[in-house]
């Protein structure tokens, strides 16, 4: 495992102490975690990215016409 030394503002220091108090965690446990979803994150853009460049608008129109022409559920309507 590598050892990485970062300065942190103070500002966000604070927050990462409250939440790592409140969720019984370390805070390499915190720093960690939050990498790990930056990283998921870019990663998943990039497939997303990927895709849309395998599809079409052909196909996306032909899949949106299966979609039967109903009135939403009342609990779910803007």
């Amino acid at each position: 495992m590598g050892l990485v030394n970062i300065n942190i503002p103070d500002s966000i220091q604070y927050q990462v102490n409250d939440i790592v108090q409140q969720d019984g965690i370390s805070i390499d446990q915190f720093i960690v975690s939050a990498i790990a979803e930056k990283i998921y994150a870019i990663k998943t853009v990039g497939y997303l990215h990927e895709k849309a460049k395998q599809s079409s608008q052909y196909d996306f129109e032909k899949v949106l016409l299966k979609i039967p022409d109903v009135e939403p559920e009342e609990y779910d309507r803007l």
